[in-house]
């Protein structure tokens, strides 16, 4: 029996590893589960899947919550409840399915707790690495990626000598203005930028894979995950979204992982490793593919993809500034306070007026504060106008 954590577990995320644990219950416990301030979807998952506690991030929503909870679970309040959370001598799996930067913490208590780590919170890695991957040395701890890309890689890399390696390759879907021109989307609706052709996700990340900054952060965790440089992590425009990622080996074979476009499936591999086990989730239908393409991305076009390039150049805390900035973009996007066309200058304006420091972790969160404060600064410069 896996028992584990779910670090954001009413979010697409979450929803989903709850999916996947309710066709395996004989081999995942729901231990706990925590949540932001969303107490109506935390409520049905309380009753349904009965954790033994659950933590709320938002002080006035968790206090309400906790009075209601007295007799039925534990509950706690506060961020530093969500390390104590992940600190648990009956954890045996932490599922960090948070959102952004604020997933940074909880991963490395968990770490240093020993516990192991099924990530989907890809800013964990951008912003610290370094730290990270050498927490997980120093700890003996494994850490699974849920992303569909990097679990592709993961899978592809299966048996294989990294010696023979020769790039990884990262699909995208291009997002729903792959196909639009430029300056048609430069004012899009904040509603068209979520309608992405592919995948349902959470409004963030949505808003990411319209940018294409999603497969930009992407490429630093990859970076991090398989020790790759980034001159050898390519990314390729996949419509169809049915291959996940690619490896290609020195003698010029590629190996490619291929599935329906259903979190489920890395999710179940990630948890149940090294099993395969058979379930409910999609299975695909070859005959059925009228075609798969593939196309380089424009950079041009689409320019955080670049940004996110340049920040692993820069190194440093870089990273840590390119992340911050693009979540304040992205907020005030989503609260319709800039265009859309708007992202990727105030990241760019951050990132190249933001001075860099060794990535220790106090320099890191101190990037993160000051990038955040620039950023919303630049909310407010002529091109920024509100929509």
């Amino acid at each position: 029996m896996k028992r584990i954590v779910i670090l954001g577990s009413t979010g697409s995320i979450g929803k989903n590893v709850l999916a996947v644990a309710e066709q395996f219950p004989d081999e995942i416990e729901i231990t706990a589960l925590s949540a932001n301030a969303n107490i109506e979807v935390l409520r049905e998952q309380v009753s349904k899947y009965k954790p033994k506690c659950v933590v709320v991030l938002d002080e006035k929503a968790g206090a309400a919550f906790a009075r209601e909870m007295r007799g039925v679970t534990e509950v706690f309040v506060g961020a530093q409840a969500l390390e104590e959370l992940v600190s648990r001598s009956d954890v045996e799996i932490v599922v960090n399915a948070l959102v952004g930067f604020a997933g940074l913490k909880p991963t490395i208590r968990a770490i240093e707790s020993g516990k192991t780590i099924a990530l989907a919170n890809k800013e964990t890695l951008v912003v610290a690495g370094k730290i990270i991957t050498g927490l997980l040395a120093k700890h003996n701890v494994k850490l699974f990626p849920i992303d569909s890309e990097h679990n592709a890689i993961w899978q592809c890399l299966a048996g294989e000598d990294m010696s023979g390696v020769k790039r990884l390759i990262l699909t995208a879907s291009g997002g729903p203005f792959l196909n639009t021109p430029q300056a048609s989307f430069e004012n899009a609706t904040v509603e068209e930028a979520l309608n992405h052709p592919n995948w349902k996700m959470g409004k963030k990340i949505t808003i990411d894979s319209a940018t294409l900054m999603n497969k930009g952060l992407e490429v630093h965790e990859a970076c991090w995950l398989f020790g790759m440089p980034p001159e050898r992590i390519d990314v390729l425009v996949h419509p169809q979204s049915v291959v996940h990622s690619m490896v290609e080996f020195e003698d010029g074979s590629i190996k490619a992982q291929l599935g329906v476009t259903d979190m489920k499936l890395p999710i179940q591999y990630a948890l149940l490793y090294p099993r395969r086990r058979k379930s409910t989730n999609g299975m695909m239908d070859l005959a059925a593919l009228r075609e798969l393409t593939f196309q380089p991305p424009d950079k041009k076009k689409f320019p955080c993809l670049q940004l996110a390039y340049d920040a692993l150049e820069a190194g440093e805390t870089a990273p840590a500034v390119l992340n911050a900035a693009n979540e304040v973009a992205v907020d005030a996007f989503l609260q319709k306070k800039i265009r859309f066309g708007d992202i990727p200058r105030i990241v760019g304006e951050t990132l190249a007026d933001m001075p860099v420091m060794e990535p220790t972790l106090g320099n890191i969160i101190a990037a993160d504060t000051l990038a955040r404060q620039f950023a919303t600064e630049t909310l407010h410069a002529p091109r920024a106008q509100t929509v």
